[in-house]
């Protein structure tokens, strides 16, 4: 049986994406572990940034020079942005953008079977006029109507992943200046309620105890159905007709978090809702905010925090992006940015400095008014200290309380300690003491911190202790 590797770039909705394509290919191919060993190999890549499209090309030409003969698939972003780019490197045998990430299984079956991909759907292979008189491109799928996009995961289990990412939304309608998502994947589409909860049904009939509902713009979901609906209804419906022990939310942006979603917080926070929310900030300077369009103020953002620590309690996590170096950003406007990283009480920060895509409104501003490099050097690590200290003070006021905790894949280096690996319902990772299998709900007692900045911690009841 031909063997497949997928390599995942980027955020947990391309990772969804990524582990989506892998299923559908299991009943056909033979998953292998090192791309090395794969007849094909599958590069599911990000394009959010130019360091992200760098380590994409780094990856492809890595696996090209360690395995020649291997049939390299590039899906994604970034084949989406770029397609002919890619379909020029060595070894690259197709490219599938987001359009047509829904034909990405049958091409890769056809490319392991040494056949010429094709396809039962109406979609046609793109190739251009140069590519024919050069002979040396590979086959394109691309276009902008994203009608083939959506691809529906196979049956989530607790398997590879303990907390898989169920993808129940697609695309993004917002037009911010500094984002290429929307060139990437299109506009907002959801997956239907009924094939959201049967995924959630089969996943709980598996034995899951934890699933991440996900999505490029979760807030948005259901906002585009025959029958409209918003996030608030699904999660509810979810909660009340399924058993699933506990659901996570991913990245919302701000002004998605409306009075019903953070009503149900406070209804089900720390129970079978887990009390951890990531809103993307970006930059706490209101004029920052107006050029990159951002859909709400630093006030604004504010008051949701403090309405979710009021639903939720003092042990939500709060979790946040924020980019350094936006076209103009004065000193005052980034110390606007500290300001407000130093008042909300956040449990970590994913830090970014800027990065200028092409075709976006970003790249004529960074044009006109850059930030040098030094200087954008000089604010992460100001913003990396800060969120270091806040990310600590967060854990250390969990030290001596009982929290609710799932198990995860526990590294060989960890396990020889007999020690295990976790994951507690606010977002925290844990160093348990004992030696547990992987996807156990388990009540611990945080005890300290780990050398590593995780929670130390001892296990008070849990289903299976071996």
């Amino acid at each position: 049986m031909p063997g497949f590797f997928v390599e995942n770039f980027g955020c947990r909705a391309a990772r969804a994406d990524g582990e989506a394509v892998r299923d559908r290919l299991l009943a056909r191919l033979q998953c292998v572990t090192q791309p090395s060993e794969a007849d094909v190999v599958v590069v599911n890549t990000c394009s959010v940034t130019a360091e992200a499209d760098r380590a994409a090309r780094a990856f492809i030409r890595k696996t090209n020079r360690q395995n020649p003969t291997a049939k390299i698939v590039v899906t994604g972003c970034y084949a989406q942005r770029a397609p002919e780019e890619l379909a020029t490197m060595a070894g690259v045998a197709a490219v599938v953008g987001n359009s047509h990430k829904a034909l990405a299984p049958e091409i890769i079956q056809s490319l392991a079977a040494r056949q010429t991909p094709t396809t039962s759907s109406e979609a046609r292979a793109i190739v251009s006029v140069s590519a024919l008189l050069s002979g040396n491109q590979a086959p394109v799928w691309v276009d902008d109507r994203f009608a083939l996009s959506f691809l529906e995961e196979a049956q989530l289990v607790p398997g590879s992943q303990t907390r898989p990412n169920l993808k129940v939304q697609e695309g993004c309608g917002n037009r911010c200046t500094f984002c290429v998502i929307p060139q990437t994947r299109g506009s907002s589409r959801s997956l239907s309620r009924a094939a959201i909860l049967k995924q959630v049904e089969g996943f709980v009939a598996a034995g899951g105890n934890e699933l991440v509902l996900s999505g490029i713009n979760l807030g948005r979901w259901g906002r585009d159905l025959t029958a409209p609906s918003k996030l608030h209804a699904l999660v509810r419906e979810i909660l009340g007709r399924t058993t699933l022990p506990r659901l996570r939310l991913s990245s919302i942006e701000p002004m998605d978090w409306d009075a019903d979603l953070i009503g149900l917080m406070s209804e089900f926070g720390g129970t079978r809702l887990a009390r951890h929310a990531h809103l993307p900030l970006q930059s706490g300077s209101d004029s920052v905010l107006r050029r990159m369009h951002r859909r709400y103020r630093p006030w604004h953002y504010a008051e949701k925090v403090a309405a979710l620590f009021r639903a939720a309690g003092q042990a939500l996590t709060l979790g946040a992006d924020v980019m350094v170096g936006f076209p103009g950003e004065t000193d005052h406007e980034f110390q606007e940015t500290v300001a407000m990283v130093q008042a909300l009480p956040y449990g970590y920060l994913h830090l970014f400095p800027f990065s200028p895509r092409p075709g976006t409104a970003g790249w004529a501003l960074h044009a006109q008014a850059p930030v040098p490099s030094d200087v954008v050097d000089e604010r992460m690590a100001i913003l990396r200290t800060l969120a270091a200290q806040k990310t600590e003070s967060h854990r250390r006021r969990l030290i001596g309380q009982e929290l609710e905790a799932i198990t995860l894949h526990t590294p060989q280096a960890l396990a020889t300690l007999q020690r295990t690996a976790a994951l507690t319902e606010n977002f925290v990772p844990v160093e348990l003491a004992a030696t547990l299998p992987a996807n156990q709900l388990v009540r611990v007692r945080a005890t300290g911190l780990a050398a590593d900045g995780s929670l130390e911690a001892l296990p008070l009841t849990a289903e299976k202790i071996q």
